[in-house]
């Protein structure tokens, strides 16, 4: 997990991820669409791989990379306990809010 981590921790990465969800693209698309130099989307590419976020397939002369989802099974899992306490908190504020509006009427 801490690889996948340290993938996420990088804004650039993040944007990668973020068009990936939505489709497959090459090398090319996406440093169009990021505001750095090729080399560095590639070396961006070689981390988020060896994290194990993206598969890449070749075509021709052309790399499509994809979106790996299962990798963020053990993330999704970890931050599960903080979801659950936002949860409870969330539900004392709605019954604290339930309770004021008894109160006024």
């Amino acid at each position: 997990m801490d690889a996948v981590m340290q993938a996420l921790a990088d804004p650039s990465r993040r944007t990668v991820l973020d068009i990936l969800r939505d489709h497959p693209a090459t090398a090319g698309e996406l440093a169009d669409a990021l505001p750095i130099a090729r080399p560095g989307v590639s070396r961006h590419l070689r981390v988020l791989r060896e994290a194990g976020l993206v598969d890449v397939r070749q075509e021709a002369q052309r790399r499509i990379y994809t979106l790996r989802p299962e990798a963020l099974a053990p993330v999704d899992e970890w931050l599960e306990g903080y979801r659950i306490l936002w949860q409870h908190r969330l539900d004392a504020l709605h019954t604290e809010i339930a309770r004021g509006k008894k109160a006024r009427r």
